[in-house]
């Protein structure tokens, strides 16, 4: 049988070491949260309550999600207000 090991290449790492890392946008939790990832080393970061990129924990991973849905949950409700008052 034969084991097939993934070896973690270690040129995207050095090529963030020297150049630093290129972060993009990989989802939109709120209008000012958002969770980044660097496209060469896959590094995930997300920003905090200061608005400082921070290293994407599993606990902010759940704090995002659980922010997420109460931020789509309001602005539901919010479209429903407004359709509703327009009719009158």
């Amino acid at each position: 049988m034969k084991k097939s090991t993934k070896k973690p290449t270690r040129i995207p790492k050095m090529y963030c070491n020297l150049f630093g890392h290129d972060y993009q946008v990989s989802k939109k939790v709120t209008y000012h949260v958002k969770e980044y990832t660097c496209s060469h080393c896959k590094k995930q970061l997300t920003t905090n309550s200061n608005g400082k990129l921070i290293e994407l924990t599993p606990t902010f991973k759940e704090i995002n999600i659980i922010l997420e849905r109460i931020y789509n949950t309001r602005m539901e409700r919010s479209k429903d207000k407004r359709f509703v008052s327009s009719i009158y």
